[in-house]
């Protein structure tokens, strides 16, 4: 089974000496190998770096300008011969030497085989409580979804991935029938060069892919259902509201706020019905398009 291990890099020159150092003595005990180095745009002469230190299982390919890790992925896998691919991060955090312990898991039967990274780091809070929101919105029994991974290469062919939902290729990975697998992985401390995800806005980005995930893996796929459910029960819940308001009424205690709560209920409700027959002819021509592709 040959292996494609596609590394994205982006401003890592410092970082390339050694990672074709820790390949060159992976590689000789591992011949069925190859090394696909991604430079996504990098300004501070990462291509040429990595040219300099060309090896016969590496080959370089670089992107003009930085189109995002998912972008570099993409490109990695299209070129790749292997029928197992590995995404390697080029800062050194993880080890060339776990990258067996995940194949085997494909060999052993799964699609999908992801890290759990072991030993302390900076965002360790921030992820716990990522990956725990994930678990639960997913139905995942992994523990980390963004460490090393390893995925048969027609995994790709059967989720979409848009700019950053390379975080997402266990949970894609998992709705599209596929088997996924988990296994301790050790993770190092950086050496050279500045983690690309310290912003805090990344926490807020995170949160708001991993909701469109959701939404794209559910009420995407049955758009009428739900938002259809919600607009009959707002609906419902504005005829019963109205009924008592007449009662009131009826009995001298007019209350005009129950007035405007029904005419709030009942317009939330026809605007979720139109959202939810929207959805639905997006959804049909998503369907037509999908069908279409070779």
């Amino acid at each position: 089974m040959k292996i494609s291990v596609v590394v994205p890099a982006y401003n890592e020159a410092a970082n390339v000496p050694f990672l074709v150092e820790e390949f060159d003595k992976f590689i000789s005990s591992h011949k069925n190998c190859e090394v696909l180095l991604v430079d996504d745009g990098s300004d501070d002469g990462t291509f040429d770096v990595a040219k300099k230190h060309a090896r016969a299982y590496l080959r370089v390919i670089k992107h003009k300008r930085n189109l995002g890790k998912t972008e570099a992925i993409i490109s990695g896998v299209k070129v790749a011969e292997g029928e197992v691919i590995v995404v390697f991060d080029a800062d050194l955090q993880f080890d060339p030497n776990d990258i067996p312990k995940l194949v085997e898991l494909i060999e052993n039967g799964a699609d999908v085989a992801t890290g759990w990274k072991q030993g302390s780091y900076e965002k360790k809070f921030v992820s716990n409580v990522y990956n725990y929101w994930a678990r639960k919105l997913f139905a995942l029994t992994i523990h980390d979804m963004n460490a090393v991974k390893a995925f048969r290469k027609e995994v790709l062919d059967e989720i979409p991935l848009r700019k950053d939902w390379h975080r997402y290729i266990v949970p894609l990975a998992k709705d599209a029938g596929f088997k996924i697998a988990e296994v301790a992985v050790t993770l190092r401390p950086r050496k050279y060069g500045k983690p690309k995800y310290q912003q805090k806005s990344r926490i807020l980005i995170g949160l708001f892919d991993l909701l469109a995930v959701k939404f794209q893996l559910t009420f995407m796929r049955k758009p009428l259902l739900y938002f259809g459910t919600i607009g009959l029960f707002s609906v419902a819940f504005g005829i019963l509201v109205g009924i008592i308001a007449i009662i009131f009424r009826l009995f001298g205690y007019g209350f005009r706020p129950l007035l405007y709560l029904v005419i709030l209920l009942v317009i939330s409700g026809i605007l979720f019905f139109s959202l939810a027959l929207i959805g639905e002819s997006i959804r049909a021509i998503i369907d037509r398009l999908e069908k279409r592709e070779p």
